[in-house]
């Protein structure tokens, strides 16, 4: 089994990566496999709304965004890492989730369905809680088990070090255990022959008539 963790913030290592690290370094503990995705420095745009993905199979903008969709159906869980950035996800983060979600349900390819994904938030002092729910919503429309910790899943830094809170740390541990025992019983439900749900044809609401 493999997770793969992704680091939204533009510092390669930086508080966002080593909350990160903290999670893999308990899932590997637990026999899980990982590794680390990092979205970079190079600008991200937004979702152009154009639809290409449902005929390419992947975003008609080729950057970071398909180098992940290329290896996400690989992976058993995610992990993505934000820092925040007034009260919310940093620009990057958000607009490489919104394309990476949209682009694999539009292309049709369901590259994360019932998967166990969490969101990983590091800050200064506000906005986790908030960061917290805008990103928690991508994985429930994505039929993705939400994989949840002791705490909210929040590390804090002191503007006057290096040092990173230890609950924080502990609250990443529990959240790196809590998944590998959620993926160790999916795989003992598998193999038990306990079947996926059935899955309904779209209705979709029409809010006009």
């Amino acid at each position: 089994m493999k997770v793969l963790l992704v680091n939204g913030s533009p510092n390669k290592e930086g508080n966002t990566y080593k909350a990160l690290c903290e999670v893999a370094k308990t899932l590997n503990e637990e026999g899980i496999d990982t590794a680390i995705f990092q979205i970079g420095r190079a600008p991200i745009s937004g979702c152009l709304a154009c639809g290409g993905c449902k005929t390419l199979g992947k975003c008609v903008i080729d950057d970071v965004v398909n180098d992940f969709l290329e290896i996400a159906d690989k992976y058993d869980g995610f992990v993505f890492g934000s820092p925040v950035y007034y009260a919310s996800a940093n620009g990057a983060m958000i607009a490489f989730m919104d394309r990476v979600f949209y682009a694999d349900g539009n292309a049709g390819k369901k590259s994360f369905y019932l998967k166990p994904a969490a969101s990983v938030m590091t800050a200064r002092r506000a906005g986790t809680t908030a960061t917290f729910d805008q990103m928690n919503k991508y994985y429930t429309i994505s039929e993705m088990p939400i994989i949840s910790s002791k705490y909210w899943n929040a590390v804090y830094r002191s503007p006057y070090d290096d040092k990173m809170d230890d609950e924080g740390y502990q609250v990443m541990r529990t959240l790196g255990r809590n998944m590998a025992w959620f993926l160790k019983c999916k795989e003992a439900g598998e193999k038990a022959g306990v079947k996926m749900p059935k899955r309904e044809d779209k209705i979709a609401t029409n809010f006009i008539n």
